[in-house]
């Protein structure tokens, strides 16, 4: 097997969680931060509206 293959496998079984959880919880902070709460509140009110 390749090492570089068998490196980039070890890496993503012991870190891909860790990544994905963060990944997770930066989109988690930007979607439900304070101060974007009426631009999120504007676009679901978008397809509403008539033009």
């Amino acid at each position: 097997m390749n090492p570089t293959y068998r490196a980039l496998a070890e890496f993503a079984q012991s870190w891909g969680l860790a990544y994905f959880v963060a990944i997770f919880l930066v989109v988690l902070g930007y979607a439900l931060w304070p101060s974007r709460q009426r631009e999120f509140d504007e676009a679901a009110h978008m397809p509403l509206r008539e033009d």
